[in-house]
């Protein structure tokens, strides 16, 4: 099967994967674009769980001042060697991150960052809200509602602010199939003119 250099490079565009990744993932998926790109990212997504435990000590932070200078955002992104920080792609996404704290204002990490207490108060708030339903609902319900908390304030799991398609945890596996190193976020800050939290 013969497949044209003008879609590889528009799904290399899309999705920042390698050339021979991307002819591979035409080739598998008969030369379908949508179907190249979903295996594109399962590719991602796999390659970053199976780096996920190795050590992230490298990295770099960024600032971020948005327009108008009321808003700041410093994000620390970690990847496991100096030679990725210095890659286009991580700087890109880090700056991404950045303008992404800025506005969509997440106040942790990731879920298991969210102190005890703050989920007990959420749980126990919904279980009042879902009093007289049965125990079977009840439960579908709590977890329902505890995973659109985690997605209101935790930026991995919030929708990306420049592509609502996909939330950010998504993103960063993308990344992390590219540059194949584990990257993790290591903490950020976001400071808004008149605010003190």
């Amino acid at each position: 099967m013969e497949i044209k250099a003008e879609i590889v490079k528009k799904l290399r565009d899309l999705t920042g994967s390698g050339m021979m990744d991307v002819k591979k993932a035409l080739q598998a998926s008969d030369g379908d674009f949508e179907k190249a790109a979903k295996l594109l990212r399962e590719k991602g997504a796999q390659i970053a769980a199976s780096k996920s435990a190795r050590v992230a000590s490298q990295g770099l932070i960024v600032s971020y001042i948005h327009p108008g200078d009321k808003v700041g955002v410093l994000v620390e992104l970690n990847c496991e060697t100096d030679f990725v920080s210095r890659n286009e792609d991580f700087k890109k996404l880090a700056h991404n991150l950045a303008v992404h704290v800025a506005g969509m204002h997440p106040l942790y990490v990731a879920p298991e960052d969210v102190p005890s207490d703050v989920v007990k108060k959420e749980k126990d708030l919904y279980k009042t809200q879902l009093k007289g339903k049965s125990k079977e609902l009840t439960e579908q319900a709590l977890e329902g509602k505890l995973n659109g908390f985690y997605e209101a304030v935790c930026l991995t799991k919030q929708p990306f602010v420049l592509n609502q398609d996909k939330k950010v945890e998504d993103l960063i596996s993308e990344i992390v199939g590219i540059l194949k190193e584990n990257i993790k976020i290591g903490r950020f800050v976001r400071f808004e003119l008149g605010v003190r939290e």
